[in-house]
């Protein structure tokens, strides 16, 4: 069976070709909390770079992550924490 971490991957690659994703499990951080489920896979750090978010909004890049997973996020995903940048904008964050 395929992890939710996973599905994630797969689907932000095949649509988005990122040039860095990082995909991270922080369900363990909200035990006891809405939304938390025995082993977890329901609470995401989602870091996604690519060009296909060039000319789009921090609203539009998360509609379009959200649009990309919306059947995970029905079934066991409670929650994204999204990063979600250009090439351009990832380089200049990091000098």
């Amino acid at each position: 069976m395929t992890s939710y971490a996973e599905r994630i991957e797969s689907k932000l690659r095949g649509s988005l070709r990122p040039e860095r994703l990082l995909i991270r499990d922080d369900s363990e951080k909200h035990k006891g909390h809405g939304g938390y489920r025995e082993g977890g896979e329901t609470h995401f750090h989602v870091e996604v770079v690519a060009e296909a978010f060039d000319g789009m909004n921090r609203v539009a890049r998360q509609r379009r992550v959200y649009e990309l997973l919306k059947e995970e996020l029905a079934e066991r995903v409670h929650a994204l924490e999204l990063v979600t940048r250009t090439p351009f904008e990832d380089a200049a964050q990091k000098e």
